[in-house]
């Protein structure tokens, strides 16, 4: 296995060149988590991987519980199959949560303060109440926990609420609308059996390299929080399961029962900047053109509303979504160098992702 071999895999296997999936929610388990703050744009990539699926057959998707969105991993928004989550909170959650222990203490926001809120939150949403951030908050001002004066009010609000995400108490509600709603985790996510640390550290290492191999270790490590020794004694247990390969001297793995052939050879993708094709991978990462219009820069990573263009197995740009007049619209910055045959490969793939948004 080459480097070409590596991108052609990683795009077969997360089924953007691959046999489309049935449906969002088989997109959502092959990946384990797909990051999601850029709600909408997460919504048209997992559409995108489904055949002619729109990001309301995501919506829909969540609306009918099978599919949830939290923040689960890392502390940052994910969309994760309802029969996922409570494993993965355990499993990740409490190292998350310790790494935010300066800041919270930044927001005045340590025991008891933390623990009094949930219970506001608990009885906020008691009884299928599902409601959005704004009137959370206004309850959490009621109960004087926190003050709308305070200049730190908005923050203070959306960690209480990552809090309790993060400790399995609420998550997305099954709802179809654009606009987050928060419900009861046990409300809404049926019950599932309890797994000790190493047979959950297993289930995501496999789950992990089956989505998104080939891929390195370190780039598992920095998607969630697990160590780099607990990885390793996974990929031991898992046996033939998965599989090493040496390219251009990184140590990748892959699990040759999953992987998928290439059936939509597209020649163009527009990715995300957090989609799981692009964001997962800093080891053998997508190459850049020569004449790339971001030259050398490094990509920031907080950008929301675009992305990269491939163009085969090459970076070739950047994109941005825009509106006019209620309309989709999409700005392309490309490599000047690109033949007409090449922007035609790439209008095709604009068309397919404005064809996801509804």
């Amino acid at each position: 296995m080459d480097r070409t071999d590596v991108l052609r895999a990683r795009l077969a296997t997360q089924r953007l060149a691959g046999p489309p999936a049935d449906g969002p929610a088989q997109v959502v388990r092959e990946l384990l988590c797909v990051q999601s703050q850029d709600a909408l744009l997460a919504q048209a990539m997992i559409a995108l991987r489904c055949s002619g699926a729109t990001d309301g057959d995501v919506r829909a998707s969540l609306a009918s519980g099978e599919i949830v969105r939290t923040h689960v991993l890392r502390p940052t928004w994910h969309y994760v199959a309802a029969d996922d989550l409570r494993w993965l909170l355990r499993l990740t959650s409490p190292k998350v949560e310790s790494g935010m222990g300066s800041r919270h203490r930044q927001l005045s926001l340590e025991e008891p303060l933390l623990s009094a809120a949930l219970e506001v939150l608990a009885a906020s949403l008691a009884g299928r109440s599902f409601t959005t951030r704004n009137p959370l908050g206004a309850a959490l001002e009621a109960a004087g926990l926190l003050t709308r004066g305070d200049p730190l009010f908005g923050q203070q609000v959306g960690h209480v609420l990552l809090v309790a995400e993060l400790r399995g108490l609420i998550c997305s509600a099954p709802v179809g609308t654009v606009e987050h709603q928060y419900a009861l985790v046990d409300e809404v996510v049926p019950p599932t059996p309890e797994r000790d640390r190493p047979e959950a550290v297993r289930e995501l290492v496999g789950r992990f390299v089956g989505g998104h191999g080939p891929v390195a270790l370190s780039d598992l490590v920095r998607w969630t929080k697990v160590t780099l020794g607990e990885a390793r004694a996974a990929v031991q247990e898992l046996g033939d399961r998965v599989e090493k390969v040496s390219v251009d001297g990184e140590e990748l793995w892959h699990a040759p029962d999953d992987a998928l052939p290439t059936q939509r050879p597209q020649g163009a993708w527009l990715l995300s900047t957090f989609d799981e094709a692009f964001l997962s991978y800093r080891k053998v990462p997508w190459p850049r053109s020569a004449a790339h219009p971001a030259g050398a820069d490094p990509y920031r990573f907080a950008e929301a509303g675009g992305g990269i263009v491939l163009l085969g197995l090459e970076d070739v740009g950047g994109w941005k979504r825009t509106r006019a007049r209620g309309a989709v619209q999409i700005r392309l910055e490309l490599d000047e160098s690109l033949s007409r045959a090449d922007r035609r490969a790439i209008d095709d793939a604009v068309d397919r992702l404005v064809s996801a948004i509804d």
